[in-house]
């Protein structure tokens, strides 16, 4: 079995703490991501996907919880260099090809930020050199290192944000909406992109998004958001054949079939958060109703489940 790369426990970040308008982002969320696998994460805007992303990163100082990277605590106290080594090891690719770009940069020297944040080249030449191979990795011609970010597209821009997250040969990246912004038939060109570099470099992917159906090709487990609790987690296969929680069931039932006489029949299933009735006893937590499956639910509702799957 592959080894755990990155451990969440009980993460927390809250917005505002201690006062009326305090949003409660992420809340208590826990979960774990294996070396080489890819981690779907989804859920409506404001579930607090991204800023579990941005959390883990420490773009965001946690509330409370821990986010353990090879068994060292991202959150705890470091020195500069700690977190320098680190920040190698995690990258991130933005949701915004045109906003994550510096305009007044050329594309070649936006990539070599981290090459020369790192140190990783001993002169010019090689770091031109690796900006080019770079640019080739992810399917672009060495002659975009001289051009601006205007004089791209937005899935050549996005091919830009991830040759710059690869530039510090890192072993985690963040996805965060990578694809929202982009044609559809751009979103599967990127995924194929980044699907063929998790095989040449063994990378572990936290993929953020709200569009299930296209996570589903991608993810070998997701993850589901709501209000800032994970409501369900499993395989990719598991959850859409089987899901559990009603968020989930509800988020699935609305994801459009490409059959016009199937979608004119088809019914949604909505979903009602007040139906929920819980005792102080019995509170709901993500309970592990089979086998790598879990479920946010009290214990009752875990019987129950148990009982019917």
């Amino acid at each position: 079995m592959a080894k755990k790369l990155l451990e969440i426990k009980n993460l927390k970040q809250y917005f505002n703490e201690g006062r009326p308008n305090m949003v409660k982002a992420v809340d208590d969320v826990s979960f774990d991501i294996y070396e080489g696998e890819t981690l779907g994460l989804v859920g409506e805007s404001g579930c607090g996907k991204s800023t579990t992303g941005r959390t883990i990163l420490r773009l965001y100082d946690a509330t409370d919880g821990q986010v353990l990277f090879n068994g060292e605590n991202v959150h705890g106290r470091k020195s500069r260099s700690e977190l320098k080594r680190l920040n190698r090891k995690m990258q991130m690719i933005f949701q915004d090809p045109y906003a994550s770009l510096n305009p007044r940069m050329t594309v070649g020297d936006i990539i070599a930020e981290g090459i020369d944040l790192h140190g990783l080249a001993k002169n010019s030449k090689e770091r031109m050199a690796r900006v080019h191979e770079l640019l080739e990795t992810v399917g672009l011609h060495k002659d975009y290192a001289s051009r601006y970010p205007h004089e791209a597209s937005g899935g050549q821009r996005q091919r830009i944000g991830i040759a710059r997250a690869l530039a510090v040969d890192p072993d985690f990246i963040i996805a965060d909406e990578a694809i929202s912004a982009l044609d559809v038939s751009i979103q599967a060109q990127i995924i194929n992109l980044m699907k063929k570099l998790q095989r040449e470099k063994n990378l572990t992917y936290l993929f953020i998004a709200h569009d299930l159906s296209m996570v589903k090709y991608i993810s070998d487990r997701i993850g589901v958001m709501y209000f800032g609790k994970l409501v369900e987690l499993a395989s990719a296969d598991e959850l859409y054949n089987n899901p559990m929680h009603p968020y989930t069931k509800s988020l699935l039932s609305a994801i459009p079939i490409p059959d016009p006489e199937t979608e004119r029949v088809r019914k949604r299933t909505p979903y009602d958060p007040n139906v929920h009735q819980y005792t102080p006893e019995d509170l709901p937590e993500i309970r592990e109703v089979k086998p790598g499956h879990f479920v946010y639910c009290s214990k009752r509702e875990l019987e129950q489940l148990q009982a019917s799957h």
